[in-house]
């Protein structure tokens, strides 16, 4: 089991967007407790602590350790939503845990032995990842940081699958569920041969002794084409 984040926290007692804006201002992110039976309970945590701890990708997937002064509480992440355009954490939630109760979460894939595949080596091809992450169910004790995926023999043309995963003792993929049932599922990873594609402009040209239309390139602007008298039409002497 991923262990080994702590969380300082503090009890928010009001509410409200207009607290969370000014709880921003102060470099606190809001955030929210809730799960095992008791009710939600609203925190707030160090913003710049927080970003720190939010680019290690084990953080994602690990059992952390949230203390409000002498008390302690193992949760783990479910969301984060952070602001559209700056690095910014505009609030956390986090669900508590007990040792006996099964959670659900996303742990992320790793590839292996991509520089060895007969498809890479042999083909020429690449390998494209399709999925980067794969929802689990296990108990708090069983939680992985990651799971594999032996990417070695894959030849050309090919794909893995997520029945291709070997899984932690007591870790299960409920989607695989849908295998069983006849569902085919989407692949998870495959190699091919990338192939660029070059898009021409087309430019349209003018054929020779054609005379653009007034607002076409080549007319003079608000100058209309010359006209000349067509067969049975009169001209003014």
């Amino acid at each position: 089991m991923a262990k080994g984040f702590d969380l300082i926290a503090d009890i928010r007692e009001d509410s409200g967007k207009g607290s969370s804006r000014r709880l921003r201002r102060e470099g606190k992110v809001p955030a929210i407790i809730y799960g095992a039976g008791r009710p939600p309970r609203a925190l707030t945590f160090d913003h710049n602590r927080v970003i720190q701890q939010l680019d290690n990708e084990k953080f994602y997937s690990s059992v952390l350790n949230i203390k409000v002064g002498e008390k302690s509480q193992a949760a783990i992440l479910k969301d984060v939503q952070r602001h559209p355009s700056r690095p910014f954490v505009m609030h956390m939630d986090f669900q508590r845990i007990v040792e006996d109760q099964e959670i659900k979460m996303n742990v992320p894939l790793h590839f292996i032995g991509e520089d060895i595949a007969p498809g890479v080596k042999v083909g020429g091809g690449k390998i494209s990842h399709l999925r980067t992450d794969v929802e689990i169910v296990c108990l708090p004790r069983n939680l992985p940081e990651y799971l594999e995926l032996d990417v070695s023999e894959l030849e050309l043309d090919d794909y893995l699958y997520l029945s291709d995963i070997k899984l932690p003792e007591g870790v299960q993929i409920p989607e695989l569920a849908q295998e069983e049932e006849g569902v085919q599922l989407q692949p998870v990873v495959s190699c091919h041969i990338i192939k660029e594609v070059v898009i021409e402009e087309e430019v349209e040209e003018v054929a020779e002794g054609e005379v653009p239309l007034a607002g076409e390139e080549g007319a003079e602007e608000g100058e209309a084409p010359a006209e000349s008298a067509g067969e049975g039409e009169a001209t003014e002497e």
